[in-house]
């Protein structure tokens, strides 16, 4: 994860992902870190698994995470 700390600039790591990942796992990444977001205003699960058309265990994979004190970065 370190080599990711050499793409210094956001248009070089979104260049990065765009050339490894398909759209498909893009989508999956933008609504994970959407789930994030309302997790950490505080938005109920089952509301966010609704809004996003997820699975409830998917916003709960990202609750346990937050609770473990990740994505600190993520506003």
């Amino acid at each position: 994860m370190g080599q990711l700390k050499a793409l210094k600039s956001e248009s070089l790591l979104e260049d990065f992902l765009v050339g490894i990942l398909t759209p498909a796992e893009m989508k999956q990444i933008i609504r994970r870190l959407q789930i994030v977001k309302k997790l950490k205003k505080g938005v109920p699960q089952r509301q966010i698994a609704e809004d996003l058309g997820v699975g409830i265990a998917t916003v709960t994979r990202g609750a346990r995470e937050l609770g473990r004190g990740r994505f600190e970065c993520i506003k």
